[in-house]
């Protein structure tokens, strides 16, 4: 296993001037390989050539000012890289603290030093992972480069392009598929192949048997998907050792401490029971001495302490509630209960510092101090508990001994033979009632398995059942929406096929010119007409007003080679001068709807054959006039030119 850790040596990363320098530490297999000064920068380019397992620091702090950035930094991390803080998660100690318990030295003011300690912890087990993403994994294959303007070979370098982000993004799908993950793949089609591909992959990035890589025309980014809020697992999950003092009762108070005498639990509830009890002693750690404020030790804590098979103690004597009060002072008791049960703990603490004391001095730096003192206490000899810490071969195990962290006073063979005697009565009690609970146990299991196979057999059938109802109820209510639409669209089709039958029945009459109506000389209300009866060569289409027009729109009718534009009035003398002249150069007759006895119905009408061509012959003079007009006024334009350059010349030459 690889380790590195880091600490900063000067600069800070939310600084814009002085940006950090860090003192980098190599741990490998247990040994320092090697220690480094580097830039951010630097950092990362090792990270990512060498890949350690664990890359450790006292503060993610020191890696990037927030959240945000911070997730961003362990995006650009090696998938097999963990980042761990070695402090801890949610609630942080400090590094000396945390170096104590592993027996290890850390000078406060060496960054390498701090570094070593970080990483020689994370080797160990101890700190927290840094968890920032969840168990899904974005993979993008895409385009590494912009197609731009392009030249000759532009269609060309498109296709070769996009034909290799495929071939890659193929590639990936084969590596995902061997793999067996589950994935969802979205493509976006493009000229040649794909422009981009995305994978939605279903497990962590270090389960992704993929890199992240960079070609000329191609670049794969693989991400996690963010967590919404960082989370912090312990590297080890086995719990803390704890000493324990209970204090029994209506209210029964609970007071906990670790093997450093540092208060970590303080809780007290009226009518808890047994297993209530060792319900949330187990929720905190793993109580190595159970104790008691009282002696002898009152049989409910007897049983709690039976339970996780710990060491007992009791006091020489009952304490004084002056001496409690003394010993608990600055813990943030909160009742005379909690105060008892924690001074039996701080009790019991305070008769083993010593031998704690002299456990560190003779055990070698990092070794895991807490599991010395309890394999010590339990009645094994030191060398033993290293032996099996360091995985060596173990001595020969001493006899058992009876441990007990605090001497009991001296007393008569025939008293200790009453003790023991009594204790084995209360142990064949407590084993006698473990085995009724079992058995009941077992009966009530056995019971309920038969429930739950009947049960399961009837709402199975019941859920199968209620499933094909509902997919059948989705598939009719689909097929009936996609009914009424189609009946819609009949019947529009129905009403246009109707309106086009009675244009070309007014087509067939004599001496009469079908015309198609609109609301107005629009391009809305062209598209409209185009859309229900059609806009074919020969169409006469009448007006009903000519606000709004547009020489785009008289182009558009032009375009379509109607026969003409049926205006309102009699005559075109009141028609805007520029709608006749936009009609003129666009060469659209123009007629009014009194002189060709136009008659509508609705969108459809019809207008006399002998008036139509009279008024289109009419439109023919006005074209011819308005020919011999531009034309007349292009000869006078041109005597115009040929009169100043004259008179230029004449000018120059006198």
């Amino acid at each position: 296993m690889k380790v590195f850790g880091i600490d900063i040596i000067r600069g800070s990363v939310r600084s814009r001037t002085r940006r950090p320098v860090y003192a980098l530490v190599v741990i490998e297999d247990g040994q320092v390989v090697s220690t480094a000064q580097m830039t951010a920068f630097a950092l990362s380019r090792r990270i990512a050539a060498e890949e350690p397992d664990i890359l450790a620091t006292d503060s993610v702090q020191e890696l990037a000012p927030d959240q945000h950035d911070l997730v961003s930094f362990m995006q650009t991390l090696p998938t097999g890289t963990m980042l761990v803080q070695a402090t801890g998660g949610e609630r942080k100690e400090t590094l000396q603290k945390v170096a104590a318990r592993y027996n290890i030295q850390v000078e406060r003011t060496d960054p390498f030093a701090e570094a070593g300690a970080a990483a020689r912890i994370a080797y160990l087990g101890g700190g927290a992972a840094v968890i920032a993403f969840e168990k899904t994994t974005e993979i993008t294959v895409s385009r590494h480069r912009s197609p731009g303007k392009g030249g000759w070979s532009q269609n060309r370098y498109i296709r070769k392009m996009h034909g290799a982000v495929r071939e890659r993004a193929r590639e990936v799908e084969g590596h995902l598929v061997a793999a067996g993950l589950r994935y969802e793949k979205t493509e976006r089609l493009a000229f040649g192949g794909f422009s981009r591909v995305h994978f939605t992959v279903y497990a962590s990035r270090d389960a992704i048997p993929v890199r992240a890589s960079t070609a000329a025309d191609v670049q794969v980014r693989i991400e996690g998907r963010r967590l919404d809020r960082i989370r912090y697992e312990p590297l080890t999950k086995r719990p803390r050792y704890l000493i324990v003092g209970i204090d029994p009762g209506t209210t029964t108070g609970i007071g906990a401490v670790d093997l450093d005498g540092e208060v970590v639990e303080l809780f007290s509830s009226r009518q808890m029971g047994t297993a209530e009890v060792i319900e949330h002693i187990t929720g905190i750690g793993k109580p190595l001495i159970i104790a008691s404020d009282v002696q002898p030790m009152p049989d409910a804590v007897e049983k709690v302490r039976r339970a996780f098979n710990a060491i007992a103690y009791v006091p020489p004597q009952d304490r004084s509630v002056e001496g409690k009060l003394e010993l608990t002072a600055g813990t943030g008791y909160a009742n005379p209960h909690e105060r008892d049960a924690v001074s039996a703990a701080l009790d019991a603490y305070r008769s083993l510092k010593n031998k704690f004391q002299n456990i560190a001095k003779r055990v070698p730096p990092g070794i895991d101090l807490d599991e010395v003192r309890a394999g010590v206490l339990r009645g094994r000899s030191i060398e033993a508990v290293l032996a099996d810490l360091s995985g060596r071969q173990k001595p020969a195990p001493a006899p058992p001994a009876s441990p007990q962290p605090q001497p009991t006073p001296p007393a008569q063979a025939d008293d200790r033979l009453v003790q023991l005697e009594r204790q084995v009565r209360r142990l064949q009690a407590f084993v006698q009632e473990l085995e009724e609970g079992i058995a009941g146990k077992d009966r009530e299991i056995a019971s309920l398995k038969r429930q739950i196979r009947y049960e399961r057999s009837e709402r199975g059938k019941t859920l199968q059942r209620d499933t094909d109802i509902a997919t059948r109820e989705a598939i009719i209510a689909n097929l009936r929406t996609l009914l009424r639409k189609e009946e819609k669209r009949n019947k529009s089709l129905r009403k246009r096929i109707e309106r086009m039958r009675r244009v070309e029945e007014l087509q067939i009459g004599e001496g009469q010119v079908a015309v198609k109506a609109i609301a107005s000389l629009t391009h809305d209300a062209v598209r409209s007409l185009a859309a229900d009866l059609g806009l074919v060569e020969g169409d006469v289409i009448a007006v009903a007003t000519t606000g709004g027009w547009g020489r785009s729109v008289v182009r558009e009718i032009a375009d379509a080679k109607a026969a003409a534009v049926v205006v309102p009035g009699k005559s075109l003398e009141g028609l805007d001068p520029h709608l006749i002249a936009a009609a003129l150069a666009a060469s659209l007759p123009l007629v009014a709807a009194g002189a060709i006895g136009l008659r509508l119905s609705g969108k459809i009408g019809t207008a006399d054959e002998e008036g139509f061509a009279a008024a289109l012959a009419a439109w023919g003079e006005r074209v011819e006039e308005h020919e011999r007009e531009k034309r007349a006024a292009m000869l006078n334009q041109v005597f115009k030119e040929y009169r100043s350059e004259r008179e230029k010349e004449v000018r120059r030459h006198g």
